[in-house]
């Protein structure tokens, strides 16, 4: 079988960052993907499930009320390495294009107090396993490394 282009990243050299993984076409419509990458791979310890868990439900709730991009998301979520979030959008965009928005919606996270929207049996399938405080924790990371004066090694995926 063919290798998926995910899979061609040379993860040794790949740092935490905003790149672009991949664009689709949906029809006529460009779909981008984008790997929101909080932890370096194979070099620090993973994110645990609940404050990714917690995470993806303050980034989708964020990005679906977003004045602009609430009709361009597709999907945000999870990696299974535990590493980051994919984000898809509808649009033809390049990284250096959303650290705004990025910086917008880790800044909500890092910020966010209170009940975690969606966590409750009703809502969702596992609720009970949610950690605020490393979400908060997490995302304050990642805007201080990552985003605020982000470099373009942490936009364009290493050769």
């Amino acid at each position: 079988m063919k290798k998926i282009a995910s899979f061609t990243i040379d993860h040794i050299k790949l740092l935490p960052g905003l790149y672009v993984s991949r664009k689709d076409y949906a029809g006529s419509e460009v779909i981008t993907t984008f790997d929101i990458r909080m932890t370096k791979p194979n070099g620090e310890p993973v994110m645990n499930t609940a404050e990714m868990h917690t995470i993806e439900h303050l980034a989708a709730t964020y990005l679906r009320n977003h004045p602009e991009y609430a009709s361009r998301t597709i999907y945000f979520g999870p990696m299974g390495c535990r590493t980051g979030f994919y984000l898809l959008l509808a649009g033809d965009y390049e990284s250096k294009d959303i650290v705004p928005l990025m910086t917008e919606m880790f800044t909500f996270i890092r910020d966010f107090r209170g009940d975690v929207p969606g966590a409750s049996a009703k809502d969702c399938g596992n609720y009970l396993d949610m950690n605020l405080p490393m979400a908060n924790y997490l995302a304050d990371k990642y805007l201080r490394e990552v985003l605020t004066d982000i470099t373009e090694e942490r936009l364009i995926y290493p050769e």
